[in-house]
C-alpha cells in the first residue's frame, strides 16, 4: 500500500504522515527533509541555495551520505535540519528543477521497495500525489488557512526559545507558499483524484479519524 500526503507547511501533514505510518504499520518518508538536508548542506559549504549548482551540489554530498548509511533516518532525522534558516533555503532550492530531478529517484525508489514486516509506505511531501506517486493507493491533501498555520508556527518556534513575531512569521510563510504554488517544476496543488482535509478547525486526533475512516473505506482495512 502506498500512501501520499501532501500540503502547505505547517498544514499537519507531517503529523498526520507519522500518525498513519505508526497505526497502519507503514513505513514513512518525509520528502521535505530531503531537501532540507540538501539546503543543510549547502549552507554548511556557505553557499547559495538559489544557485543552481550550489544547490546541485548539495544534492550530491546528500546522496554520498545516504548511500554510505543504512539507515536513512539518521540523515533525515538531524535535529539540524529543523531550523527555520534551513527551510527557507529549502524551499528556494525546491524550486530549481534540477534539483527536484535529482531527488526524485531517491523518493521513487523508497515508495516502490518493500520490507519485511511492513504494510507498505507513506510519504508526505508537496509533490507526492502529482508527481512522485501518482499511482498511489490513497491520496490526502492537507491544507489549513494560512492564519492558522502561522499561529501553529508561531508557538512552535516560541517553545524553541526563539523571539519572533507573529507578523514575521506570517509574511515568511506566505512567500514560502507563493514558492511552492509558483514554481515552474511540480508545484504544490491537491492531485485531482486526493481526499482534501484542511485541518483549521480539528484536533490531531480528529484529523487522523478523519484520515483512517477513508483508509479503512477504499482499502477495507
Amino acid at each position: 500500500m502506498i500512501i501520499a500526503i501532501d500540503g502547505p507547511a505547517a498544514s499537519g501533514k507531517g503529523t498526520l504522515a507519522r500518525r498513519l505510518a505508526d497505526v497502519l504499520n507503514l513505513r514513512h518518508m518525509d520528502t521535505g527533509a530531503l531537501y532540507r538536508g540538501c539546503a543543510f548542506e549547502v549552507l554548511q559549504a556557505k553557499g547559495d541555495p538559489s544557485n543552481e549548482q550550489d544547490a546541485l551540489k548539495g544534492c550530491k554530498k546528500l546522496k554520498e551520505k545516504i548511500q554510505s548509511t543504512p539507515d536513512l533516518n539518521i540523515i533525515l532525522g538531524n535535529p539540524e535540519l529543523r531550523n527555520d534558516k534551513v527551510g527557507n533555503a529549502a524551499s528556494k532550492l525546491a524550486s530549481i528543477s534540477s534539483v527536484r530531478e535529482t531527488l526524485k529517484s531517491i523518493q521513487i525508489d523508497f515508495s516502490c521497495q518493500e520490507k519485511k514486516g511492513f504494510n507498505g509506505v507513506i510519504l508526505d511531501g508537496r509533490d507526492i500525489g502529482t508527481v512522485i506517486c501518482p499511482n498511489a493507493h490513497i491520496k490526502f491533501y492537507v491544507e489549513a488557512d494560512l492564519e492558522t498555520r502561522a499561529k501553529r508556527r508561531l508557538k512552535e518556534l516560541q517553545s524553541r526559545g526563539l523571539d519572533v513575531t507573529y507578523n514575521a512569521v506570517f509574511a515568511q510563510m506566505r512567500e514560502r507558499d507563493d514558492r511552492d504554488t509558483q514554481r515552474d517544476t511540480a508545484p504544490l496543488r491537491a492531485a485531482e483524484d486526493a481526499i482534501v482535509i484542511n485541518t483549521s478547525d480539528f484536533t490531531e486526533d480528529e484529523v487522523l479519524e478523519k484520515a483512517l475512516a477513508y483508509a479503512k473505506k477504499v482499502r477495507g482495512l
